[in-house]
């Protein structure tokens, strides 16, 4: 079976694991990436070859890089002329139009084709989106979408085809592991207490909810200590926020770090947190790097936005959006209880082994395509 995917997530280099397990169900696989991403807020992310065993990565030039919803690739016509995928996956929204040009080119050459939504805010398009999306709809052999919300917007909006809810992108347990005895071992600070590092990884946006996290580390002993790491538009109105409440000793700004070197990031915290706020225009898809540090054994908290408590489950602690009293008390009790810490960590590497690996993910993906390729539903 042939398989095309056109992706944009996949020019950072852990994801391309996930394209490694694929290939390996006996696909025969090419990954079409462009050469860089622009993130609007963040900044550029160029294509890491990181993962490229048993298939093709291939990239292919972009116009109006940066735009979601309009970015398209110039020359993809003449690319999968050459490749004639029997099974063409569109990582994009369906009202994309990137998904409206790749499904036009994909279906002319009688390639099975499905998109991939995360969109969980219910919202009409105006033309020329909503059309592209009653596109994919007519056209479209199956639907991907990240979350429940997701998938329900989709039916609400006329889709009546098969759809399955899965992950855009696996964890590898073999890269996210737990520290090591030395690692986890903790240094002594001046007063005598071993520092208790909270962290946050992402972007610093204002729907992240970062400053959420910095007002509640203020409320909590010398000894809690906050790492950010990442970069964004708010990144100045953080820093200035850290300077105000007098927690320059206390708090590290750090630069967003490339995608293979999250896990050492990760395990260099005592706790994961994602902070989220929930906004007029957006709410939390996935978050990814929830099941990133669940995989490194570290604990996370999370916002009650979005699909956090479902990607959480019994595996950390959930606290309401907005709420810095919350999750100033949740960062307290993980702070002074070394038993649930420990607990939390177990349950999220668990969590992790039994749904969101790279190889579990893939597995879902290849029934999915094996389905398109067969005109048949899934057993979901």
């Amino acid at each position: 079976m042939r398989v095309v995917i056109l992706s944009k997530a996949l020019v950072a280099g852990a994801y391309q694991r996930k394209l490694e397990e694929i290939a390996r169900l006996g696909v025969t696989l090419t990954a079409l990436v462009p050469p860089s991403w622009r993130e609007p807020r963040v900044g550029v992310v160029r294509l890491e070859r990181r993962y490229t065993a048993g298939y093709r990565l291939e990239a292919i030039p972009i116009a109006l890089n940066g735009r979601h919803h309009l970015h398209f690739y110039p020359t993809l016509g003449r690319v999968l002329r050459q490749l004639r995928p029997e099974v063409f996956h569109i990582d994009e929204e369906s009202f994309n139009l990137a998904t409206f040009q790749a499904m036009r080119l994909g279906v002319a050459l009688g390639a099975r084709c499905c998109f991939y939504n995360y969109a969980n805010i219910e919202r009409n398009y105006p033309p020329p989106f909503n059309l592209f999306e009653r596109y994919s709809f007519r056209h479209a052999a199956h639907a991907l979408a990240c979350n429940q919300e997701a998938a329900q917007i989709i039916r609400r909006h006329g889709y009546h085809g098969p759809l399955t809810i899965v992950p855009q992108i696996g964890v590898d347990p073999e890269l996210f592991v737990p520290a090591t005895a030395a690692e986890r071992a903790p240094a002594t600070g001046s007063n005598g207490a071993a520092p208790f590092v909270v962290g946050y990884l992402g972007r610093l946006v204002p729907e992240k909810g970062v400053l959420d996290l910095v007002d509640a580390v203020a409320r909590l002993p010398a000894h809690v200590r906050l790492r950010l790491i990442g970069d964004g538009s708010q990144r100045p109105a953080i820093a200035r926020q850290i300077a105000r409440l007098g927690l320059d000793a206390r708090v590290e700004l750090l630069s967003a770090v490339s995608s293979t070197a999250v896990p050492a990031a990760l395990r260099a915290l005592d706790v994961l947190v994602l902070p989220s706020r929930t906004t007029s225009s957006w709410k939390e898809q996935f978050g990814r790097v929830l099941i990133e540090a669940m995989s490194c054994a570290v604990p996370v908290v999370g916002s009650s936005s979005g699909e956090i408590p479902a990607v959480i489950g019994e595996a950390g602690l959930v606290y309401p959006e907005g709420d810095v009293a919350a999750l100033a008390e949740a960062l307290a009790r993980l702070a002074h209880d070394a038993a649930l810490r420990q607990a939390l960590a177990r349950r999220g590497r668990e969590r992790v082994l039994a749904h969101f690996t790279q190889a579990a993910i893939a597995r879902r993906h290849v029934a999915v395509y094996q389905a398109m390729h067969e005109h048949a539903r899934p057993v979901q």
